[in-house]
């Protein structure tokens, strides 16, 4: 009886995780899916009167060489140019913004073990507004003749370094102190930001605005590079390491006992989720609560295991941005509003809902 009930059981066992990865399976597909469809829904939403069809065909178009129907005159001109040169960059880039986002915020609350951290914490996206806001309001001389996005870039590298070496204490770095140099750090840049924002001439506060408040509609194809090659490299070092940061969430002696340098996986992946930040604030300006959000809600939906959590939150990341800049460009039509302001004000009625749902202290994020 003993043998048959274990097997029973093994049996089970067996059916649930096969169940548990077919579910998963869905929920990548069925994000991927969703993404697709936001990316149609996008290229055809715009002034210039395109439609699903025609957005496809043109998008297929670019990508085979002497697609007839590019050259039949079923596609205008101006068509063409509103979806390949406008609408797709713009939405590619949110896409890979919310992706970066979405992982650089999940690597750092694994980092410092607190649900509440996010890149944006660490004084992040401030060292890049100040580099942007620099150029903005002083010109590019200012910065050595870097544009926006380098002044932005740079911003960032010195504020991920300066936090890096406040937070470290005796060749250890604190998850703590990390946190407090950032909030610390991330409250001076801001002030710098609002002195140059209020000492500038008033054409430039509204380029300001719109930088710090996080935009993508001036995205072309060629800014896409550098924001993609950063989410592919640090995707492939996050899964990679997926066992390790599961073992940081049990705690630093469990994590070191399971044979994980602590101190060196903790100073990488700050240092890769701040350089991912970076590089997307540079394209997109300051997008908030996409880090904090979507890995939480990834959790909800898979569980905390690095190794189904991460995947989840990329594409969640991707799609919740690239559909908040359909929002952007459409809620107040003509006018286009900032996308943070889409972020927050969607996104944080959902996270709420969600909590209040009760998964969420099942998923291990409130105790």
């Amino acid at each position: 009886m003993s043998a048959t009930r274990q097997a029973a059981r093994q049996a089970a066992r067996l059916r649930g995780r096969r169940r548990s990865a077919g579910a998963l399976v869905g929920a990548y597909l069925g994000l991927v899916l969703a993404i697709l469809a936001v990316l149609v829904v996008s290229a055809a939403t715009g002034p210039a009167d395109v439609g699903a069809v025609d957005a496809v065909r043109i998008i297929v178009g670019h990508l085979i060489p002497d697609a007839p129907w590019m050259s039949d005159g079923s596609i205008s001109l101006l068509q063409d140019q509103s979806v390949w040169q406008f609408r797709l960059p713009r939405t590619l880039l949110a896409g890979l913004a919310g992706a970066g986002l979405a992982l650089a915020g999940a690597l750092m609350q694994a980092a410092v073990r607190n649900p509440l951290a996010e890149p944006y914490v660490l004084g992040v996206s401030a060292g890049a507004g100040v580099g942007a806001v620099a150029v903005i309001t002083l010109g590019s001389a200012a910065v050595g003749g870097l544009p926006l996005s380098g002044a932005a870039f740079l911003g960032a590298l010195g504020a991920t370094a300066a936090v890096y070496l406040l937070a470290r204490q005796d060749g250890v770095l604190a998850p703590t102190r990390m946190i407090l140099a950032g909030v610390a750090l991330g409250s001076l840049l801001s002030a710098v930001t609002s002195y140059l924002t209020l000492t500038t001439e008033a054409q430039n506060v509204f380029s300001v605005l719109f930088f710090l408040l996080g935009s993508v509609s001036a995205a072309t194809m060629d800014q896409l590079a550098v924001p993609a090659a950063a989410l592919a490299a640090v995707t492939l070092y996050a899964l990679a390491n997926a066992r390790a940061l599961n073992a940081l969430l049990v705690g630093d002696e469990s994590a070191t006992a399971l044979g994980v340098n602590v101190n060196r996986l903790r100073g990488r992946l700050v240092i890769a989720a701040s350089l991912l930040t970076g590089a997307v604030v540079a394209v997109s300006g300051g997008i908030g609560f996409v880090g904090l959000v979507i890995p939480h809600t990834a959790r909800i939906l898979v569980g905390a295991d690095h190794r189904r959590m991460l995947p989840v939150a990329i594409l969640g990341g991707a799609l919740f941005l690239m559909a908040a800049d359909v929002l952007a460009r459409t809620v107040a039509e003509p006018t286009e509003i900032p996308i943070g302001i889409v972020t927050a004000v969607v996104g944080a009625p959902f996270f709420l809902w969600l909590i209040r749902q009760g998964r969420a202290a099942r998923a291990g994020m409130l105790r």
